[in-house]
């Protein structure tokens, strides 16, 4: 007779398997009501109907529906215990399809808004004049549609998706370089995250460079009859040619001028929209350095599995880097909160009860301090 396999997919039983379940459902609660949360407050204030925010919408958006839609299937895995998915090998495959979908998705739109971090910094004008709400849209339809290229191939492969027991999910299966073209899409990933770090190093450089301003060169302006021009010219020389003490043509400083109208001063980078633009910075350089230390550890397994042949990955290990996987898509709602003022006004604007809450405790903490406890 055959022996049944033991709860939580020999990863220590009962105990273990608790454990797994409850890490997962925190993920799971977490993920859903912080991105949901989030996404809500995008679409409710207007002040927050800019480009920056309507990428963080799809990120939000896609890690819920990446937990809604996957995470469950792996509880049931864990409870089950049985070794082997029991749902069909189809939903396997669309499961699988899904995973490897929402990780691309994530990878590239980490990488596309770097680059759009960058712009907003380096070249303020030609981000405030062309970056629009239509432009976000045309990027979340790209970012789509190339994790939809380097998720859909494999489904046509034989075996390619399938269960694995020992991560308890339907995902992509790792084998040896001469067995399987796996490899590939990890070095696509591999690359997509590398020029991500990229971007924000440069974007790092360029604010270090520019920390401070530079002294100004005063250079002497050019006269012959009181119309001073040249390139330390001023208003003046405009002055003393209408009051008469110029005679001749137009000086130099007179032709062409246009006064700056207030859509052209609007789109130079102030200090406050600099800040501005330093702390949203943060908050995504944050997020995607969060998505690379969470996904290293299951990234360095699979290529374990691809370069040798016969690897032996421990258990806990494997367990522990497929956990962190899960957890990236809980991470990010938190990571909001902690390095986004705006998100946190606009988050205590609808639910003053926490405001309370924090200046509640804010004075209690002032009494202990008067009272010397």
């Amino acid at each position: 007779r055959r022996r049944r396999a033991k709860p939580g997919g020999g990863g220590g039983g009962a105990p273990a398997s608790g454990l797994k379940l409850a890490t997962l459902g925190l993920i799971l609660c977490l993920s859903l009501a912080g991105n949901a949360l989030f996404a809500w407050l995008i679409l409710k204030e207007r002040q927050l109907h800019r480009a920056p925010y309507y990428l963080l919408l799809d990120l939000c958006l896609a890690d819920a529906l990446r937990s809604l839609a996957c995470f469950p299937f792996v509880m049931l895995s864990v409870r089950s215990g049985a070794g082997a998915w029991p749902h069909g090998p189809l939903s396997c495959k669309v499961l699988a399809f899904l995973a490897v979908l929402f990780c691309f998705h994530a990878a590239f739109l980490l990488f596309c808004v770097g680059v759009t971090r960058y712009m907003a910094v380096a070249h303020h004008r030609f981000y405030a004049k062309r970056v629009t709400g239509w432009t976000c849209l045309a990027v979340v339809c790209m970012v789509w549609t190339l994790a939809m290229a380097m998720a859909f191939p494999p489904v046509f492969d034989v075996g390619t998706y399938k269960f694995i027991r020992e991560e308890e999910q339907c995902i992509f299966e790792h084998r040896y370089l001469k067995a399987n073209d796996t490899l590939g899409f990890m070095l696509m990933l591999a690359a997509v995250v590398a020029a991500t770090h990229l971007v924000y190093g440069k974007l790092l450089f360029f604010i270090h460079g520019h920390r401070k301003m530079k002294p100004a060169q005063l250079v002497p302006a050019i006269s012959q009859n009181w119309t001073f021009h040249g390139p330390g010219a001023t208003g003046q020389a405009a002055a003393n040619w209408t009051a008469g003490f110029g005679r001749g043509p137009t000086p130099p400083t007179l032709v062409g001028i246009r006064q700056a109208t207030h859509s052209q001063i609007k789109r130079l980078l102030v200090l406050e929209e600099f800040k501005m633009e330093k702390r949203l910075c943060k908050m995504f350089y944050m997020i995607t350095l969060l998505f690379l230390l969470l996904w290293s550890p299951y990234i360095v397994a699979c290529y374990l599995r691809v370069f040798i042949k016969a690897s032996t990955i421990p258990q806990v290990y494997l367990t522990a880097s497929v956990w962190m996987t899960f957890a990236q898509a809980g991470v990010n709602p938190i990571l909001c909160f902690i390095f986004n003022k705006e998100l946190r006004v606009c988050f205590r604007a609808h639910f003053p009860c926490c405001q309370s809450i924090q200046s509640t405790q804010g004075t209690i903490l002032c009494d202990l301090k008067s009272f010397g406890m």
